[in-house]
């Protein structure tokens, strides 16, 4: 169900039940650009400075560009999403221990994939595993993508008996999706022969956690103060004041000796990352509290965190500058801001006017970005298996042209492959 503009100009507050037309459309701009932009970035040096990472280009000094806004966009939406999924949990009943576990348990899951891809990305070597680094690459995600699908029949033939049948034909899957992941992280080895798993002594190994890894703290955190301190906006200010100041703590050494920093980067995956989903968390309450329930008031508290949190990026700029590696506050800030003015574009066209279907493409293109990204990261290792790969890279030569229109239709491409598969009943849940 989507809030219409009639709900919105009459004051009607969302239910935590409803699918927010410019949430899903942000979400879904955010997924285009970060397909496009990657693509792009195998384009090499005809792809001018302003269209990749400012850190690419500029090994020292301080800025961003679009690109840069990609990823902590994401983590701001991950945060607006939150209010609503646990909202329902906590409608239903759900007791408060059950809710913390399924917030472990996703979190765990996109741990466990980004630390998959993040070992991917260094390097499987042939020579140690016995077998082509790119077939390890390709049945990643496509193991990934069968261990949290779930098929529903479409809604004309959605009797008791075939509901049995999907439900049994989705456990089968994921059976066959984590038993697969689980034999791909036994069975890599790196140049140096090396183990992603190793039994004894236990350990895991990765350098960093790669983006859904990251998504995952920044998840978790964001939910722990969700249900800390529900729609209170005030202290959820207060949660992303401390989360920044743990950045300022790392940075000084505060964290060197704790035991928690050989495991996680406190400063920045638990800190100022997890901050920005924590603000996406306080800027979605507005669509659920009686004391918000209009358009022009939930356009009053966006213009006004908008103001505020680019003020605070202007204000702590000289501390440490703007770097997306360092995911120093002045980024976070400004990312915050960015993504709050794209969102209240969205829902003053999508939720409080009349005119949805402005936002209906990109709405739909976000209900289910997980399987989007998952289908567009493992998209270079299915062409390189199908003896694709150097015809797809030529598609970007000889000019900026060519390779913008080839980042372009590889967006629109997996966004339309994963709305028809959404379609049919096949979806990503964690």
């Amino acid at each position: 169900m989507t809030v219409t503009a009639s709900d919105a100009m009459a004051s009607r507050q969302p239910s935590s039940t409803s699918r927010i037309t410019s949430i899903d459309a942000l979400r879904g701009l955010v997924m285009f650009t970060m397909i496009f932009v990657n693509d792009l970035a195998g384009a090499g040096k005809i792809v001018p400075n302003w269209m990749v990472h400012f850190s690419d280009r500029h090994k020292h000094g301080s800025g961003m560009t679009f690109v840069d806004v990609v990823f902590p966009a994401f983590l701001f939406i991950v945060g607006m999403s939150i209010p609503f999924a646990l909202a329902r949990r906590l409608a239903r009943g759900e007791p408060l221990w059950k809710i913390a576990l399924h917030v472990i348990a996703r979190t765990a899951a996109l741990l466990g994939i980004g630390i998959l891809m993040v070992n991917g990305e260094s390097g499987t070597d042939a020579a140690h595993m016995g077998w082509s680094p790119t077939l390890w690459s390709a049945l990643l995600f496509l193991g990934a993508i069968l261990s949290f699908c779930i098929l529903a029949p479409p809604a004309t033939i959605a009797d008791a008996s075939r509901t049995r049948r999907w439900r049994w034909i989705t456990i089968a899957l994921r059976l066959v999706g984590f038993a697969m992941l689980a034999g791909l992280a036994f069975a890599y080895r790196d140049e140096r022969g090396a183990r992603i798993i190793t039994l004894r002594p236990f350990s895991i190994r990765t350098d960093w956690y790669g983006i859904l890894g990251l998504i995952g703290w920044a998840y978790l955190i964001a939910s722990i103060a969700y249900l800390v301190f529900r729609y209170n906006r005030t202290a959820l200010l207060g949660c992303v004041v401390v989360l920044t100041l743990l950045y300022v703590g790392d940075r000084s050494g505060m964290f060197d000796r704790f035991f928690l920093s050989r495991y996680v980067s406190i400063g920045e995956a638990l800190g100022s990352q997890a901050a920005i989903s924590v603000a996406g968390v306080m800027l979605a309450t507005t669509l659920l509290t009686p004391d918000t329930n209009s358009a022009w008031l939930r356009t009053r508290f966006a213009l006004l965190f908008i103001t505020g949190f680019a003020a605070a990026a202007v204000l702590v700029n000289g501390l440490y500058g703007i770097s997306k590696n360092e995911a120093t506050p002045s980024w976070c800030l400004w990312s915050c801001a960015i993504t709050a003015a794209l969102w209240l574009i969205f829902y003053l066209v999508a939720d409080a006017t009349r005119v949805p279907m402005v936002a209906r493409p990109f709405a739909i293109a976000g209900q289910n970005v997980l399987l989007a990204y998952l289908i567009s990261e493992g998209l270079g290792s299915w062409l390189n298996l199908a003896h694709l790969g150097r015809w797809y890279h030529h598609l970007a030569h000889p000019d900026l042209a060519h390779a913008i229109a080839r980042g372009c239709a590889c967006a629109i491409g997996v966004l339309m492959i994963t709305a028809l598969l959404n379609r049919v009943g096949f979806r990503l849940k964690l």
